[in-house]
């Protein structure tokens, strides 16, 4: 009977990784037709065919592919890290942002800007943020001693702390140029980014999710409690440790090239979760394709609405506000799982 009942969730998760990836798929050719200037699918496939050698795949292979692959990898690495925290934590109203890491990469990144660092090479910016986030999560683990219980407290304090400094800068910015261009980083996009930027997130990210889904079995365990996980003999103190440095990788390298794009990793999977039975090590896969879906939908989006292109961080804190706005109000009086 477990047998099938196994056999079953399998069957049930390949359904929905094949349903999930065939809508990607979809998503990511309206992403490369989509822009000033649009394009068919025949257009795209030979502006695909011609790389940068016509005006076409110079846009599409130029513009529009980093773009759209910084959406995928980010969307996903946000969702899924969204997950994991939730099934650590043990608290459905975790996120990315609760560990201060999205904070101190943003800092990071504005202290750059702020003080003109960005013209002296591509680097400094993605280099600033993935500093930042990794150094929030040092000083979160200094402060917490990686308790379940006192990580949430130090990663609020971080981010409080984070949050004043961001503010402070955007006070004192030098000129009226600097302070726009704080601000609208700050606010999240993925216009005007590159290969390059690309390849530089590539090795934290997958060393991220490697980290990530290692941790599969203690995400398991732990909805039974830290005690029962570790008579179960799961090595929770180590693999918890593993699991914030993943995040940190991975939170901290999409922070550094897309600014800060909220509610991705709160909404996906609450979404995700009873398709999954409620499963986290399950959930994983499932939102981490989800994500990217969603930021690469809300990209589409930021692009397509109003005469002017929006900021992607816009659009998905117009799309989360009024979701986790839902989720207060349900989880009201309700026990947390």
């Amino acid at each position: 009977m477990k047998l099938n009942e196994q056999s079953l969730a399998l069957d049930r998760d390949r359904y929905l990784i094949v349903g999930l990836s065939i809508v990607l798929s979809v998503l990511v050719a309206v992403s490369l037709m989509t822009g000033e200037v649009s394009l068919t699918l025949q257009q795209l496939w030979q502006a695909l065919m011609a790389g940068d050698s016509s005006i076409n795949g110079l846009v599409v292979v130029e513009l529009r592919l980093p773009r759209t692959l910084l959406a995928l990898i980010v969307g996903a690495g946000l969702a899924a890290c969204g997950a994991a925290l939730q099934g650590l934590l043990r608290n459905p109203l975790a996120s990315p942002e609760l560990l201060g890491v999205s904070s101190c990469s943003a800092l990071g990144a504005v202290l750059v800007l702020y003080f003109g660092l960005a013209n002296l090479h591509w680097m400094m910016m993605p280099a600033a943020g993935v500093l930042g986030g990794l150094i929030a999560v040092v000083a979160v683990l200094l402060l917490s001693g990686v308790a379940s219980g006192s990580l949430i407290l130090a990663g609020v304090a971080i981010n409080a702390l984070a949050g004043s400094l961001l503010a402070l800068a955007l006070y004192l910015a030098p000129n009226p140029f600097a302070l726009n261009e704080m601000v609208l980083w700050l606010m999240g996009s993925l216009a005007n980014r590159s290969l390059s930027d690309v390849f530089f997130v590539l090795p934290f990210m997958t060393l991220g999710f490697v980290l990530l889904f290692s941790c599969g079995r203690l995400l398991d365990a732990m909805t039974l409690g830290e005690e029962t996980a570790n008579s179960l003999g799961v090595a929770v103190h180590r693999q918890r440790l593993m699991l914030i440095i993943g995040v940190a990788m991975i939170v901290g390298a999409g922070v550094s090239v897309s600014g800060n794009i909220a509610f991705i990793g709160l909404v996906v999977p609450h979404l995700m979760r009873p398709l999954v039975a409620y499963q986290p090590s399950r959930l994983l896969p499932v939102s981490a394709l989800s994500g990217a879906a969603l930021l690469l939908a809300a990209d589409i989006a930021s692009r397509s609405i109003g005469s002017q292109p929006l900021q992607v961080g816009v659009v998905t804190t117009l799309m989360g506000a009024p979701f986790f706005l839902y989720l207060v109000v349900r989880q009201r009086g309700q026990a947390q799982w």
